[in-house]
């Protein structure tokens, strides 16, 4: 596996890790009730999390496929990528984001959303590997907060992406247990 292909796996491996202890944080039969100050409950967030996974495994796979057809060339830079990605930004919770309808939750449970997420992250790992050893730092894709982002920048998003969400989950663990 390429230095850099092994660095995103990595991270993504950890932040799902992150999150699962934030899920575990909160009592089983608190996971699908909102917060008191309102917002998403855990299974809300989970659901959250699968919909956009699966949706950027799909971009994930399309771009890396159309590449490949066009002959994209091998990735030579073996420099490490985390340091220096857009992903970070995604930890900003200074200004609370409101999803499109499209990336809303439907109401699973805790644990449907939990195994939904566990198939999308699949589905990420699977597109990630399909860019093994390819220069993924050519292709860009525009995001709709970040602008346009590279292969690499998307693939660390979805870590990213779990923390700030792992983090929203530790302060609904933490409201709930001052309650």
């Amino acid at each position: 596996m390429h230095p850099r292909i092994e660095e995103l796996v990595a991270y993504l491996g950890n932040q799902r890790g992150v999150l699962r202890a934030a899920v575990d944080s909160v009592a089983p039969d608190a996971r699908e009730r909102p917060p008191a100050d309102g917002g998403w409950s855990v299974a809300n967030i989970l659901e959250h999390l699968s919909v956009v996974e699966h949706r950027i495994a799909r971009l994930l796979s399309s771009t890396i496929a159309v590449a490949q057809t066009e002959g994209l060339a091998p990735e030579t830079s073996v420099d490490p990528l985390l340091p220096a990605l857009v992903a970070e930004r995604a930890f900003d919770r200074s200004e609370k984001l409101v999803a499109p309808e499209a990336l809303n939750p439907t109401g699973l449970s805790a644990a449907a959303a939990w195994d939904a997420l566990e198939k999308a992250g699949a589905e990420v790992h699977h597109a990630v590997l399909t860019g093994d050893g390819l220069a993924l730092g050519t292709l860009t894709h525009p995001h709709p907060i970040f602008g346009p982002i590279t292969v690499y920048e998307w693939i660390a998003f979805v870590g990213a992406h779990e923390g700030r969400h792992a983090n929203q989950i530790m302060r609904i663990a933490a409201s709930a247990s001052r309650t």
